[in-house]
C-alpha cells in the first residue's frame, strides 16, 4: 500500500472521528499533526505511530508492529506498523484511536526559529 493511499485513510479516519488535524511532509512521508503534535503519519511503506511508551511492548505482540527504529536507536513511544497491521479500516482506527488518546499527554516538539 502506497503513502497516499495510507495517508488518505488516515485523513478519512480523523475526519470522521471530526477530529482537527494539519499534514506536514516528514522523513519521507506525510504526518499527521494534531494541537501541533505529531499524531501519526506514513513512513518507509508502512506507518509511524506515536502511541503511549506505557504500551509499547504489549503492542508490538500485535503481528505487524515493532519498535520504531531511526538513525539505529529505538525511538520510545513510536511504533512501525506493516501494512498487515492496519490492512482494514477496523485496524487502522484501532491505531489512529491509540494515537489520539496519547496525544494530549505527548510533547510537542520545539519550534524552530
Amino acid at each position: 500500500m502506497d503513502n497516499l493511499i495510507t495517508g488518505e485513510r488516515i485523513a478519512d479516519v480523523l475526519t470522521a472521528k471530526g477530529v482537527g488535524f494539519s499534514q506536514k511532509k516528514m522523513f519521507g512521508g506525510l504526518c499527521f499533526m494534531v494541537d501541533d503534535k505529531m499524531l501519526i503519519g506514513t513512513y518507509k511503506g508502512g506507518i509511524m505511530a506515536r502511541i503511549d511508551p506505557a504500551e509499547a511492548e504489549a503492542l508490538t505482540e500485535r503481528p505487524g508492529v515493532s519498535q520504531m527504529i531511526h538513525g539505529g536507536r529505538p525511538m520510545v513511544g513510536y511504533l512501525m506498523l506493516e501494512p498487515m497491521a492496519y490492512e482494514s479500516d477496523a485496524d487502522l482506527g484501532f491505531w489512529v484511536e491509540k494515537c489520539l488518546i496519547f496525544n494530549p499527554k505527548a510533547k510537542a516538539s520545539g519550534k524552530k526559529k
